[in-house]
């Protein structure tokens, strides 16, 4: 799959996945590429008969946010939540360019045996086009953070204990007191932040 790279030196293989480092200014990659050997649209919930393969490319450390808040009195009711995908300008020229490089990838010579023709996007679209596809079919990728933040400002929802700002007894354990989303999969700093809590828990 490094076919198609401009520059090797900056792309780091480990299984699947392909982290790509955009701006040269930058200490660490900012783009991940997930190639999976199937055709995998919607997250599986939209089935296609017949072979191919994807790959998705996603932001490692975006800049827009997004809110979650109450959708009415019933503490029953689901919450609002608007995600505001790509609500940051950076972000949208950021996968834009990501779009672009993974298209440059998936038509390398190396896969032209495998290779019959692109699902949704035919020939070479406009930018503007591009980011209309891209803006209709992005979406998360398991990963969304912060909700419930850490910190010491009057904005923390928990203290560094995470123990919950103005209520006793309560403490948040889980991906959503990250005050940043980290450059990859949530699932080991998790587990950390579990661990630690439950030694301050212990302490206690």
């Amino acid at each position: 799959m490094a076919a198609g790279w401009d520059r090797p030196d900056r792309l780091a293989v480990g299984r699947e996945r392909r982290f790509r480092q955009i701006d040269p200014a930058l200490e660490r990659p900012d783009l991940q590429l997930q190639f999976v050997i199937g055709l995998v649209e919607n997250h599986a919930r939209t089935l296609h008969y017949g072979f191919g393969f994807s790959c998705h490319v996603c932001i490692l450390r975006p800049h827009s946010r997004g809110e979650v808040g109450l959708a009415s009195a019933d503490p029953l009711a689901a919450p609002r939540i608007d995600p505001r995908f790509l609500g940051d300008q950076r972000d949208a020229e950021l996968l834009l360019k990501g779009v672009r490089i993974t298209r440059q990838v998936l038509a390398s010579p190396a896969l032209t045996r495998y290779r019959h023709k692109e699902m949704h996007i035919a020939g070479e679209p406009s930018d503007a086009d591009l980011m209309t596809h891209i803006r209709t079919r992005a979406d998360t990728v398991y990963h969304p953070v912060g909700s419930c933040r850490m910190g010491v400002d009057e904005m923390a929802v928990v203290d560094p204990q995470l123990k919950a700002r103005g209520l006793e007894a309560l403490r948040v354990v889980d991906a959503s007191v990250m005050p940043t989303l980290i450059g990859g999969n949530t699932n080991a700093p998790t587990i950390m932040i579990a661990e630690k809590a439950a030694d301050m828990i212990r302490a206690a």
